[in-house]
């Protein structure tokens, strides 16, 4: 990374400028039959484009205003499920920045930016939910130069990018060839199942050519590879009873914990990497009553489909392991016996975006332009979808630097926020292209 007057300095290079739209007007694309209607304007007009070079100049100006607007819009409650309150606001920023701006049916914020043609569209997105529930404190601290709350980084700073590159680009005027579609979307936490941009693929698919996912903050990686995950639910109910007058009744929750200790050692390869982690348990009314129901929930992950159904199946033969031996060692069977079923609660689909990708071109031509390297990246966001349909899509990080994530200690520091925004901008340019001037 370098200082944001490194980049600014980049901004006033005449050669600079220039060699970044050759990159992006060179770079490989679909089809080398586009019709000339669709083909992107020659580089002489966009060399030295003066919207564009309004837009990067706004964030510069208003770096103070989006550090605020992150805090706003952080410390509006997201829980998974109950992210509306979020998407009203949301809704009304990217409204003010000229857009047509809608909900739709799923939750999704999506706001319109027209471009030259309708038949082709890109999508620029960030997620709206945390994975704190809807108890938690989420009032933004302050120490020294960072900004500490739950999910001030992932998501506060993707939101604040999103909002902040569709009013740079409405303060600079600035027209592209294909629409460009600003979405916060739903359900990308927990048990959301990608729900939000599963919708979205659903209903533009025809027409989507290209997905850039901003979540969380850094400019050091990009994420073009899915990593496919199922989120499970374990349930084990049994007639339930009192501690002492029932005594050697099958448990429920014994046998969640004879099933547990089984699975944590189930081995897992390292390549293809593949892991697992018990998330929750849940179980029980008192202290001094045999529970009549116990619940386990479990995220597996693995860069093989394979080993995600081994893990998948091992799983299932632990649950069911775990309930038998309860059951033989019960004192007293007569009262009931245990059951056991096993939920697919979520599937995130794996996918892997091409090399030569237009999209990962216009990335590289982004990192070029800013001073910036990053590498690429397997990881579980919403580009798994449309990456899993064939469609172009990568997750970047939206600027400054973050950690702590699904903690109560996330923090967030602006520094070099700049960089980010610059990036995503010019990446989203680079693939949805600029209109032609029409003739004076």
């Amino acid at each position: 990374m370098i200082p944001s007057h490194a980049s600014n300095s980049a901004l006033n290079s005449p050669m600079k400028h220039a060699a970044l739209w050759v990159i992006l007007l060179t770079m490989p694309v679909r089809s080398a039959n586009l019709p000339a209607s669709t083909r992107p304007a020659p580089s002489a007009q966009l060399a030295d484009n003066p919207e564009v070079r309004s837009a990067l100049g706004w964030f510069a100006r208003n770096l103070a205003a989006i550090n605020e607007q992150q805090i706003r819009l952080t410390e509006i409650p997201a829980p998974p499920f109950q992210e509306s309150q979020r998407a009203a606001g949301i809704k009304t920023l990217l409204a003010s920045s000229g857009l047509e701006v809608r909900i739709d049916n799923t939750g999704n914020v999506i706001g319109e930016l027209r471009g030259a043609t309708e038949k082709e569209i890109i999508v620029l997105s960030a997620h709206l939910d945390t994975v704190f529930p809807p108890s938690t404190e989420v009032r933004v601290r302050h120490e020294g130069g960072r900004l500490l709350a739950p999910g001030i980084s992932d998501n506060g700073t993707g939101l604040a990018a999103l909002v902040s590159i569709a009013r740079a680009f409405h303060e600079a005027h600035i027209k592209p060839r294909r629409t460009i579609l600003f979405v916060a979307d739903v359900g990308e936490e927990g048990e959301g199942n990608l729900r939000g941009m599963r919708a979205l693929i659903d209903t533009y698919k025809p027409r989507l050519k290209a997905v850039i996912v901003l979540d969380g903050s850094g400019t050091d990686h990009v994420t073009t590879k899915a990593l496919a995950s199922r989120r499970i639910e374990a349930t084990i109910t049994g007639p339930g009873g009192h501690s002492w007058s029932d005594f050697g009744m099958p448990n429920p929750i014994n046998a969640l914990v004879r099933a547990s200790v089984r699975f944590i050692n189930t081995r897992v390869p390292s390549a293809p990497r593949t892991t697992f982690n018990l998330g929750q348990i849940e179980g029980g009314t008192s202290i001094n009553s045999i529970p009549y129901e116990a619940k386990l929930k479990v995220d597996i992950r693995s860069e093989s489909e394979d080993e995600l159904a081994k893990l998948e199946l091992a799983l299932r033969e632990c649950i069911a392991a775990g309930v038998r031996d309860e059951m033989e060692s019960a004192r007293n069977r007569s009262k009931g016996k245990l059951e056991w079923k096993v939920d697919l609660l979520g599937s995130r689909p794996g996918g892997e975006l091409h090399a030569n990708s237009p999209l990962l071109a216009a990335l590289r031509a982004a990192d070029e332009y800013v001073g910036n390297q990053s590498r690429i990246e397997r990881s579980s966001t919403d580009a798994n979808v449309p990456l899993s349909n064939g469609i172009d899509a990568i997750s970047i990080g939206a600027g400054g630097t973050g950690g702590g994530a699904h903690s109560l200690n996330e923090w967030y520091e602006p520094a070099g926020r700049e960089m980010g925004l610059k990036r995503a901008l010019l990446t989203l340019l680079g693939v949805s292209g600029l209109a032609e001037e029409k003739a004076r």
